[in-house]
Formats: structure tokens, C-alpha cells, sequence
């Protein structure tokens, strides 16, 4: 192959850069509507929320730049370099003081830096290098145990911490093992295992167990005559595998989770009712994306998002503010850019000659997907609320520079992967 004597500005993916600007830049016009006050009215003021986001843009933006201008390889020859910071950081910040009941923070001067964000841009590069440099089949037993040791260990360390929210994120990680040849079998079982766990919570599990046992029975019963010993087998540990799960739900709900997550859970499958407690943010965020309407009550004339009613407005649910102030038409805007720019990742990852720039850009898409689909389903009531930011668009300097870093790097990739083609 002939590189191209285009420079790197000239082969870069400028409409996903153009997507991920107008995201950022939007997000920062929604929390200066959430943090706004007559005292902070000022833009560049460095004490209110949306001053310090705008500094925090600025560094992100010339984080972008210095990414483009880098060496492409230069990622993937430090990838597990990068991995294994991230998994020192974590063990650093176990022993920091809890903040919001999550120990999850290290303090640097007057900022906070948040390892676990930083924690999935690591893994995405490690698991890219491993699979990457390796000609086994994913399928093999000892690929896959590497490479769900990589995803599930900085995930563990993060669980530790009592941040279950960012720890949940790196189940996004499947879609890459799976697109590299992972068997949807595993998909599937971690579909029916979420599906036993919630219809044991709302059902009793003995109640359940014996449903499960009845229709096996009856599987086996019409089928008998032309099922192999094999698979009648296979059945029956499937069946206990099942009975297993729903019987140790009880256990693993009451001694895995948090109190607040067990309240969160129980109120949004409506086992309580309890909506001047738990249920209080998700309530008022309801409230205010249902009161904007179709065009919005207009920018800085919310009353949710002015007089402050949903909590944490400015971070995790800042969504409802879109709701509020820009109307159904800014929601649906902002989603359809996310869905672009979604679309435009899987399409430069799909091109990718290089195995571990693919990897790494399903890595990207899956994380980017799966907190834009939490943190929405989060503010409409549909998921319980776990803690998990908007992708550029929710306040805090970690999980901008983090997201950056995470998207620009690949798009440095396919920049080189258009030069060489």
C-alpha cells in the first residue's frame, strides 16, 4: 500500500469530530441553564459549574488536537502500559475518602480525578492490543479467559469502590468479543440470566422455580421420541442451571447490593412507591421532560431545572433539562446526533485493516452506547439510576477528557488507516 500525501487533518473523520463538538457545546449551553444564577451569571467564571466546564472543554479540545497529531502506534505499543496505570489508580483510590458513598475520587489540588472513567479508555486499548496480536480464534478457552480477565478485573476494582453504575458499563465490552467471534450463545445466557433475575423479583422464586421445571417436563414429554440422550442432558442441566439462578436471586439481591440500589431496583419495577425518597429525582426529571412540550419553554425559562427541583440536574440527569427547555424537537435532535455518530464508529470500525483498531472501535462504540442508553433510560424512569453521565455532555472534567481521549484515539486510527489506503 502507497500512503497518501495528504496530512493527517486531511483524512480524519471531520463530520464525527463536527458530531462530537456540536454534542460537547451543547451540553455545556444545558448546564449553564441548569447551574445559572444571577451570582454566576458570568460565562468564565472559574467558581460556578459551567465556568470550570468550559476550562475543562478547552483542555478536552486541545487533548483532541495533540491526539491527531500523535503517531497512531503509539497507542497500541503502550496499550498495556496505559492498562496498568488505570489498574494502580484504582488500587490508589480505595484508600481515599468516600464521596457521595462511592470511593471513586483522587484529589488533585482543587480538581478531582475520577480513575474509573479513565479505567474503560485503558481496558479498551489492552483488550484491542490482546486480540489484536493473537491468531487464536476467540472461541479458544484461553483467549477468552485473558480477555474477560482484562474487562473484569479494572471492573472489579471499580465494584470495590461501590461505584456499580461505572462497573456496569463494561459489560459493554461484549459487543467487541462477540464481533471478533465471540458465540452469541453467551449473549443469549446473559440475556436469560438478567430476564430470571428480574421475574424473581417479582415473582417467588420457588413459585418460579417449579414453572421452569413444569414447562422442562413438558418440553421433554412432546419431544422425547426425537431427542438424542444428548441433548435430553443438556436440558436438564439447563433447567437447574435456571433454578439455581432464581433460587440465589434473593441472596445475591440482599447481600450483593447496596441498600439504595435495592430501593432504586425494588421502586422501579413498582415493589414501593416512594416518591419524596428514592423515587424523588425520577419523578421530577419526568416532570420536566413532560413539561417542555414540543418546542421547549425556552433557554434559562425552565422552572424544574431554575428552581432546582431534580437533583444532580447538572451531572446525571441532565437530560431533563434538554426536555425542559428545548421541548421534545431538542431531545430528538440531540439523540439523532448520538445515533449519527454511533453509526459513522461502526462504520469506520467495520473498515479497519488493522485487527486492533477494530476491537478498539467496537470498544468505543459499546461504551459510548451503553452510557447514552442508561443515563436517557435513567431520567424517563425506564432503568433505575445508577450514576452514569451523559457522554460529553454531563458535567465533570474526568469523564470529558476520558471520552475524548477515548473517541479521538480512534479516530486517529482510522485516520491512518485512510492515508494508507
Amino acid at each position: 500500500m502507497k500512503a497518501r500525501p495528504n496530512s493527517i487533518f486531511h483524512n480524519v473523520d471531520w463530520i464525527s469530530i463536527m458530531l462530537y463538538a456540536t454534542i460537547v457545546l451543547f451540553g455545556w449551553v444545558n448546564l449553564y441553564a441548569a447551574t445559572y444564577t444571577e451570582d454566576s451569571a458570568f460565562v468564565f467564571n472559574l467558581e460556578s459549574q459551567h465556568g470550570k466546564q468550559l476550562l475543562w472543554i478547552g483542555i478536552a479540545f486541545f487533548l483532541a488536537i495533540t491526539i491527531l497529531l500523535s503517531d497512531a502506534h503509539f497507542f497500541s505499543t503502550t496499550a498495556y502500559l496505559f492498562y496498568a496505570v488505570i489498574l494502580v489508580l484504582l488500587l490508589v483510590v480505595l484508600s481515599m475518602s468516600a464521596v457521595k458513598g462511592a470511593t471513586s475520587w483522587i484529589p488533585i489540588g482543587p480538581f478531582k480525578l475520577q480513575p474509573s472513567e479513565f479505567a474503560k479508555f485503558g481496558t479498551s486499548l489492552a483488550l484491542a492490543k490482546y486480540l489484536g496480536s493473537i491468531d487464536i480464534h476467540i472461541r479458544d478457552l484461553r483467549t477468552k479467559v485473558i480477555a474477560f480477565g482484562i474487562i473484569l478485573l479494572p471492573a472489579a476494582l471499580i465494584l470495590l469502590q461501590h461505584d456499580a453504575g461505572s462497573a456496569m458499563v463494561f459489560a459493554s465490552f461484549i459487543i467487541p468479543m462477540y464481533r471478533m467471534g465471540l458465540s452469541g450463545k453467551v449473549l443469549i445466557i446473559g440475556f436469560l440470566a438478567i430476564l430470571l433475575f428480574v421475574l424473581s423479583l417479582l415473582v417467588n422464586p420457588y413459585l418460579l422455580s417449579g414453572i421452569i421445571v413444569v414447562v422442562a417436563v413438558l418440553y421433554l414429554f412432546l419431544w422425547l421420541n426425537k431427542r438424542t440422550s444428548k441433548i435430553i442432558i443438556r436440558t436438564i442441566l439447563v433447567v437447574l442451571l435456571c433454578v439455581v439462578c432464581v433460587i440465589s436471586t434473593e441472596f445475591v439481591f440482599e447481600h450483593a447490593l447496596e441498600p439504595h440500589q435495592k430501593t432504586r431496583i425494588n421502586e422501579l419495577l413498582g415493589k414501593i412507591d416512594d416518591p419524596q425518597g428514592i423515587g424523588y429525582n425520577v419523578r421530577q426529571s419526568k416532570i420536566a421532560v413532560g413539561s417542555g412540550g414540543f418546542f421547549g419553554k425556552g433557554f434559562l425559562k425552565g422552572t424544574q431545572t431554575k428552581f432546582n427541583f431534580v437533583p444532580e440536574q447538572e451531572t446525571d440527569f441532565i437530560f431533563c433539562t434538554v426536555g425542559e427547555e428545548w421541548g421534545f424537537m431538542g431531545s430528538a435532535t440531540l439523540v439523532i446526533l448520538y445515533m449519527v455518530l454511533f453509526v459513522r464508529l461502526i462504520k469506520m470500525a467495520e473498515r479497519q485493516y488493522s485487527k486492533f483498531a477494530s476491537v478498539y472501535g467496537y470498544s468505543v462504540v459499546g461504551i459510548l452506547f451503553l452510557h447514552f442508553l442508561i443515563n436517557i433510560g435513567m431520567v424517563l424512569g425506564l432503568l433505575p439510576v445508577i450514576g452514569v453521565p451523559l457522554p460529553f455532555f454531563s458535567y465533570g472534567g474526568s469523564s470529558l477528557l476520558a471520552f475524548t481521549a477515548l473517541l479521538f484515539v480512534f479516530l486517529r486510527q482510522d485516520a491512518s488507516h485512510n492515508i494508507m489506503i
